[in-house]
C-alpha cells in the first residue's frame, strides 16, 4: 500500500500499513501518534501501540525543514545500509538504534523508539560542557567507526551517495561565499552580513573551498556517518546512541573528525574536551585536510543556511569566523 506519513494520518490506517510490514504483532494496534523531535531532513514519526512503540522515518523528494529545496530520495536507503554495516563494529552496535524493517516502494526506515531521549544541542547554550566520560566516548565511537576494515566488495557495493552529497557539497563549499545568496544573516545576530562580506570577497578563500569541496566528493575506505555534530548525537536511557546517518558515504576519515571538531569550537567547549576526544581517536589523519575541514564546517554554520541555536555575540562570531578562515588556508 501507498504510505505518507504525516501528523494526521489516521492510527487505524497506520495500524495496517504497520500489519502489512510485518513490524508489529497481529494483534497490536496504533493508539497514537507523535513527533518525536525537530526533523531536519525526512518525515519522522513515533508510532506509540496498546503494547509499545516504533519510530518511522520517510524520506521525500524534498528536504522537510526547507520544502523549497529539493532532495534525493535515496538516502533513507544509504541510512539503512549504514545501519546495517555498523551493526558488525562491536563498539558501535549498541550505540545505535535497531532497524525493525525498511519499506523501499514508499522509502520508509522503521527502527527501535529509544524512548525520551534528547540531542546534545544543548551543548550550543552559554556554559554547557561535555563531561569527559561523554567526550571520550564521542571521539571513541567515531575512531571505532572509521577505524574498521570493510571488504572490499562491502566498500565498492555501498551507496556512493552522490546526490545528497552534491547538495551538501553545494551548503558547505558553495552558497556561504556567495555575496548574493539570500541569506538574512542579520536576521541572526545584527551586523553578520557586513562580517560576512570579508571572507564571501576573498578569492583565496573561495579557490581553497572549492579544492575541498572536490576532496568531500571524492571516495574512500573509511566508513563516515557524514554528520557527525551534537543533533545526531543523543542522550538516552541506553546512554550514547548515534543517529541520521543519511549522509553517509565512504570517503576520507577528516571530514567526520573536522566536522566534530568544528562544532566543540562552535559550542564553546574548553580545550581539555577537544584533548580528551583527540586522545580517543587514534587513527592517522591528514592534519592539513583535518583543520581544513574544521573551519570550512564553522564557516558553513556561522554564513551559511544550516544556522545554530548559538549564544555568541557578533564579536565571538567575527573572531570564530577569522578562526575558521585561517583553517581553511592552511593548504
Amino acid at each position: 500500500m501507498t504510505m505518507e506519513l504525516t501528523l494526521d494520518i489516521n492510527p487505524e490506517e497506520l495500524t495496517t500499513y504497520l500489519h502489512d510490514q510485518s513490524w508489529i504483532a497481529a494483534k497490536e494496534a496504533v493508539i497514537r501518534i507523535e513527533k518525536p523531535g525537530e526533523g531536519n531532513m525526512n518525515r519522522v514519526l513515533r508510532a506509540i501501540t496498546s503494547t509499545g512503540s516504533i519510530i518511522l522515518k520517510q524520506a521525500t523528494e524534498f528536504v522537510v525543514k526547507y520544502p523549497d529545496i529539493p532532495a534525493p530520495i535515496s538516502r533513507i536507503d544509504v541510512e539503512q545500509q549504514f545501519y546495517q554495516l555498523a551493526a558488525v563494529i562491536p563498539a558501535i552496535q549498541n550505540r545505535q538504534p535497531t532497524i525493525m524493517g525498511f519499506d523501499g516502494d514508499n522509502h520508509v526506515l522503521a527502527m527501535e523508539d529509544l524512548g525520551s531521549a534528547s540531542d546534545f544541542t544543548f551543548l550550543y547554550q552559554s556554559g554547557k560542557v561535555l563531561t569527559d566520560d561523554q567526550a571520550t566516548l564521542i571521539g571513541n565511537s567515531l575512531q571505532a567507526l572509521h577505524g574498521h576494515e570493510f571488504p572490499d566488495d562491502t566498500v565498492n557495493h555501498f551507496p556512493k551517495n552522490y546526490e545528497l552529497r552534491k547538495l551538501n557539497h553545494q551548503h558547505i563549499f558553495e552558497l556561504p561565499f556567495m555575496t548574493e545568496n539570500s541569506f538574512d544573516l542579520d536576521g541572526f545576530t545584527p551586523g553578520l552580513q557586513e562580517v560576512s562580506l570579508k571572507h564571501k570577497s576573498d578569492e583565496g578563500l573561495k579557490t581553497a573551498a572549492s579544492n575541498l569541496g572536490e576532496v568531500y566528493l571524492g571516495n574512500g575506505t573509511n566508513l563516515l556517518h557524514g554528520d557527525y555534530y551534537p543533533g545526531s548525537w543523543l542522550n538516552t536511557d541506553k546512554g550514547f546512541q548515534l543517529i541520521d546517518p543519511e549522509f553517509s558515504f565512504f570517503g576520507p576519515p577528516e571530514f567526520d573528525l573536522g566536522v566534530l571538531l568544528a562544532h566543540l569550537k562552535l559550542s564553546e567547549q574548553p580545550e581539555s574536551i577537544r584533548a580528551i576526544i583527540l586522545k580517543s581517536y587514534t587513527s592517522e589523519v591528514d592534519e592539513t585536510l583535518l583543520q581544513q575541514f574544521e573551519g570550512i564546517e564553522i564557516m558553513r554554520r556561522l554564513i551559511g543556511l544550516a544556522q545554530l541555536p548559538l549564544s555568541m555575540d557578533l564579536d565571538r562570531k567575527s573572531k570564530l569566523l577569522q578562526y575558521a578562515h585561517q583553517q581553511v588556508m592552511k593548504a
